[in-house]
């Protein structure tokens, strides 16, 4: 593993030297070690439609990954895997409740087959699309952090400053795979694919996909940490491209027209600063960022020209996320034996791995697990 100084040399590697928003927290605490311990509800935003050629199951899964569910429904029902849709990828060590899609006309009869001790199916119902990723609109987290060290005070503390003032948005540690291995095969993927000048056809869809996401999600994590360091990641620089709260939308602002309405907007988390989300910029490209916001992403993503250029090989469209993470509906309760009760509410695309981060030293069960999105 490269060493934390080689990501300033133009290497990629992850490391704990992201910066904290609040600190690098004292508190401890063992995460998971149950998979009752961390729950997950996914919600869509939307009904299905009652009629279409899809249909859709609302899925509990204990203990297994979104991709091996979805590979076992493909296999029950015999269709291609590429049929089977899903609109986010769940944690593998958890109790998840998430939506996927199948061709209603092969799962007449079928479904029975695939339900066992670690899958089940709670409901279904016709749909007119196939679910892709990214059409849900939240995560509702319960998780329990046990042997919490560190005292109750300060647990408290610091989830009322994350109440206040959000997280950093970072992509969690589990989208570059164990022991970095998405993010070190995605940048040997861009060596070979320059050197030839081609998109490497030897990949599947779906590996490749993994691996161009990992790269994406390295330069925003290192614009993001910059930002943090900075502590302006929570601030209006000017040449921000800003985002609403909760949705996809992001809007830009003319010189000089930033004012005391947007800077409550902003305290109140309505609305949040943006980093680039790495690729080709199209010169219809209606928000791009400006002044001192282009300089810093410029100057960090300069130090991986590599992982920029081949995603731009690749035809990955550049766009933006937001810096900050605003955690909706929390609460928390103490039980016996130093337990943690937390309940909480993340939008689309953001980890609750994340915001852990900033409350305390996760001591982790140790398993493979996909990104909680």
């Amino acid at each position: 593993m490269p060493e934390p100084s080689m990501a300033r040399q133009g290497q990629p590697c992850y490391s704990e030297d992201l910066a904290w928003a609040h600190g690098a927290p004292e508190t401890r605490a063992m995460v998971k070690q149950n998979c009752s311990d961390f729950r997950v509800d996914e919600e869509l935003g939307f009904e299905p439609s009652g009629s279409g050629e899809h249909l859709m199951l609302h899925v509990q899964k204990v203990d297994l990954s979104t991709t091996e569910v979805a590979r076992r429904l493909a296999l029950t029902l015999d269709v291609n895997p590429a049929k089977v849709g899903f609109a986010g990828m769940k944690d593998r060590r958890a109790e998840c409740r998430q939506w996927f899609s199948v061709p209603a006309t092969n799962a007449e009869g079928a479904l029975a087959r695939v339900e066992c001790d670690q899958i089940s199916i709670l409901s279904s119902a016709r749909n007119r699309r196939k679910l892709h990723i990214g059409c849900h609109k939240a995560n509702r987290f319960q998780l329990a952090l046990r042997h919490c060290h560190g005292g109750a005070a300060a647990f408290e503390r610091r989830l009322r400053t994350i109440a206040s003032h959000g997280v950093p948005n970072y992509f969690g540690k589990q989208r570059f795979g164990r022991d970095m291995t998405n993010l070190h095969q995605v940048t040997e993927l861009m060596r070979e694919s320059l050197e030839q000048q081609a998109m490497l056809p030897r990949l599947g869809r779906s590996k490749r996909s993994m691996l161009l996401s990992a790269a994406r999600a390295y330069l925003f994590n290192q614009i993001l940490s910059e930002r943090v360091s900075r502590a302006d990641w929570e601030r209006y620089l000017p040449g921000d491209v800003l985002n609403l709260d909760g949705s996809d939308r992001c809007f830009d602002v003319a010189p000089r027209q930033w004012d005391a309405a947007l800077e409550d907007r902003l305290l109140q988390m309505d609305i949040h600063p943006t980093g680039l989300l790495a690729g080709a910029v199209q010169v219809q490209q209606k928000y791009l960022p400006w002044g001192e916001t282009a300089d810093i992403e410029e100057s960090i993503v300069g130090k991986f020209q590599q992982l920029q250029r081949g995603l731009e090989l690749y035809g990955l469209k550049a766009a933006r996320r937001a810096l900050r993470c605003r955690i909706s509906d929390l609460e928390w309760a103490w039980e016996p034996q130093d337990t943690l009760r937390l309940r909480f509410t993340l939008r689309k695309g953001a980890y609750a791995t994340s915001m852990l981060r900033e409350l305390c030293q996760e001591e982790t069960v140790l398993v493979d697990r996909d990104s909680s999105e």
